[in-house]
């Protein structure tokens, strides 16, 4: 952090949907919270000179590089935002940690447990010297989703027995839909499990406060070969086919999940089930979690992002059914800064409450959550249901233990 001007210096790697996202939250945060420290937008940072620059200027960054190792060399950047790719966010937070600079970085953590275990470790032996680490899960940012988790805590659905979780979207329906960097395993280290299936882990992990023990998962690729996208003629690990007078459209494998399927027992007692594909037709972003106890259910449901369903069982029988809360009130988690009470609030205000909680912890000089080990956790899970379904049967999730770093 800059004392001097109080600021906190951001640099960003990335500059695609996550970074959009991103961006709009370190534009927003200070116009809507009052925060400890100002966020200062310094530069960002891509591959493609011309793309980068273009980038810069519509998301609001003062300048732009194509050189993410001088973007973490620099005196003027106090935390370095990762919105990459799964494959280089190992590297580029490792460096990052190293050179003495707070990270931020999207989900999930990284492609293989070897690299987020890699990354915790680095974490941990940087906060030792007051350097922070985050991983970006939002949906657990959403003020109903965080509400959710409030009631849970406070007991009133009672000893959770069943965890009911989904993610469903439809975007590679077709096809013809090229062989995106999001297909191979090698860039995203899987398909619907790590990309939106970790969403659902962390979020009902987070609800709950119990974290998945043993699972028994089911993955299938439907569409096995796509088209190559234009002008990836160097893309030759999984291709095959097509001609050289394009009589052919040239092909490659798709080498991760199109939907993941599995079962859970998670460590507080509780039984569970997690659903995520991406061949869901018609939907688009079909997150729901249910929570079901002793005592009542609660229910949250993406596509009405601004409610709850509760059901609280002691109540009379006459007066029993699921309530609708319209968490808009200010005395909800997050919203006493935004609207008046029925206004809703949107996907990106997930990211902005993300930045929020992130600047006020590196201001206060306290541990932002979740932390790399939590999503160490998370990809353990992720490489379980892996496994199990390579196996078919049951695995352990092996536990994020902490060391202290040597």
């Amino acid at each position: 952090m800059s004392a001097e001007h109080n600021e906190l210096r951001v640099g960003m790697v990335g500059y695609a949907f996550m970074g959009a996202a991103h961006s709009q939250a370190w534009r927003t945060v200070n116009r809507v919270y009052d925060l400890p420290a100002r966020v200062r937008m310094t530069a960002v940072c891509g591959r493609d000179e011309s793309k980068v620059a273009e980038a810069a200027d519509r998301l609001g960054w003062e300048s732009h590089t194509t050189d993410w190792r001088a973007l973490i060399a620099r005196d003027d950047i106090d935390v370095v935002d990762i919105c990459t790719p799964g494959d280089s966010h190992a590297e580029i937070a490792i460096a990052a940690l190293a050179a003495g600079k707070h990270v931020l970085c999207e989900k999930p953590l990284a492609n293989t447990v070897a690299e987020a275990q890699q990354m915790a470790d680095a974490a941990r032996a940087a906060r030792a010297s007051g350097v922070r680490s985050m991983c970006g899960f939002n949906y657990r940012r959403v003020p109903a989703v965080t509400l959710m988790r409030q009631l849970v805590a406070d007991g009133r659905i009672g000893t959770i027995r069943h965890v009911r979780a989904v993610y469903l979207q439809d975007w590679i329906l077709d096809p013809d839909f090229p062989l995106v960097w999001r297909l191979q395993k090698d860039k995203a280290g899987s398909g619907a499990l790590g990309d939106i299936g970790a969403h659902i882990i962390d979020a009902t992990q987070f609800v709950t406060g119990q974290r998945i023990a043993q699972v028994s998962g089911l993955t299938e690729t439907f569409v096995k070969r796509r088209p190559l996208p234009a002008g990836s003629s160097g893309l030759t690990a999984a291709a095959g086919g097509g001609s050289a007078d394009g009589a052919e459209p040239a092909t490659g494998e798709v080498t991760v999940d199109d939907a993941a399927l599995f079962m859970a027992r998670l460590d507080g007692g509780a039984v569970a089930n997690y659903e995520a594909t991406r061949f869901a037709t018609g939907r688009k972003n079909g997150l729901r979690i249910e929570i079901n106890g002793s005592l009542g259910s609660v229910a949250f449901d993406f596509e009405r992002m601004n409610e709850l369903e509760f059901f609280d069982a002691t109540r009379p029988a006459a007066e029993q059914g699921f309530t609708r809360i319209i968490v808009t009130e200010p005395e909800h988690p997050y919203l006493s800064a935004w609207w008046p009470p029925g206004h809703g609030i949107g996907y990106e205000h997930s990211f902005t409450h993300q930045a929020r909680d992130f600047v006020a912890a590196l201001a206060a000089g306290d541990d932002p959550t979740p932390s790399f080990d939590d999503a160490l956790q998370v990809q353990q899970a992720l490489a379980a249901v892996e496994q199990s379904a390579e196996l078919g049967e049951w695995v352990t999730v092996d536990s994020a233990k902490p060391t202290a770093p040597a």
